[in-house]
């Protein structure tokens, strides 16, 4: 027996996607839609099938923590200049083989779920103390700890504090419609222009990514968007140019930030991203008629 979860419940400092009973249980926490069986976890290894009901194993447990400055995101035109407090947990939903901070995204692949408990009061609190403007939620992606970043960025709202997503756009209809009242910015890492690329190194497709964008931008979410250019994997000039298109049918004043690659995880061996690919791709972007192109990790 099958069934789909149509709400969102906690207990305790578990977390749960609500009402699945059954065999198996789908997890719409993200667009892998899990068909989770009894005693095991979906593709990001952090939610799992117990008794027929499904449970966020890392609600509250951060494995990193650190103020940042929100340029870091990076969000060059959202509160610029403030700090932001930055919060992450072990897991991801995708398997990208660069990676840069697979020592906690993939982690739980491992069995490994490291963290320090937190409560959402507490993190709202120390985001206070310490003069951060927003709160991001970021390092893994938040789209797999979603419940515990509802429940500290609804706190957050009503003490003035920000809330910001930094993704990989992996949403469902379902875990998009349930935070996104909560989020004021986000920014969004589009990888590639083409779902082969998605499929073979993320293990995902590029469709739920596109579609997360253009709701983001529709809800009047503060958007910008990062582009990881990964030589001989997406910095061709007819995928850059794709990718510079897509993001000005949408709105010209979406900033796209091109970053180069540097060789991690199990793409050590490959050479890192020269500067005139980057320069190349500043100019297809402003070409294509993109107001804020940016380079980074030079």
């Amino acid at each position: 027996m099958i069934k789909r979860a149509s709400l969102f419940k906690r207990e305790g400092n578990s977390s749960k996607l609500g009402q699945i009973k059954g065999e198996n249980v789908r997890c719409l926490a993200c667009a892998q839609k899990c068909l989770i069986k009894e005693g095991k976890t979906g593709t990001c290894a952090v939610r799992k099938n117990i008794d027929g009901e499904l449970y966020l194993l890392v609600y509250g447990k951060l494995a990193s923590v650190a103020i940042d400055p929100i340029e870091k995101k990076p969000l060059y035109y959202f509160l610029p200049g403030s700090k932001s407090l930055s919060i992450g947990t072990v897991g991801c939903n995708f398997k990208c083989k660069w990676c840069q901070n697979h020592e906690i995204s993939q982690a739980s692949k491992k069995g490994d779920l490291f963290g320090q408990e937190r409560k959402p009061e507490e993190i709202v609190n120390f985001a206070i103390k310490y003069g951060c403007k927003s709160i991001s939620y970021t390092y893994n992606e938040p789209a797999v700890f979603l419940e515990f970043v509802k429940d500290t960025a609804e706190l957050a709202k009503k003490v003035g504090v920000e809330n910001v997503l930094v993704t990989n756009g992996y949403f469902s209809k379902e875990s998009f419609d349930y935070i996104s009242d909560y989020i004021d910015a986000m920014n969004i890492d589009l990888k590639s222009a083409e779902s082969e690329t998605y499929e073979k190194y993320c293990g995902a497709k590029i469709k739920p990514v596109l579609e997360t964008i253009y709701k983001a931008y529709q809800r009047g979410i503060h958007l910008e968007i990062t582009t990881l250019i990964i030589p001989k994997i997406n910095d061709s000039e007819a995928e850059l140019k794709k990718i510079a298109k897509f993001i000005y049918s949408i709105d010209p004043n979406i900033p796209w930030h091109i970053s180069r690659f540097f060789p991690n995880y199990k793409m050590k061996g490959k050479a890192f991203t020269p500067r005139k690919t980057l320069e190349k791709a500043y100019e297809i972007g402003k070409k294509a008629g993109l107001n804020y192109v940016h380079m980074g990790n030079l």
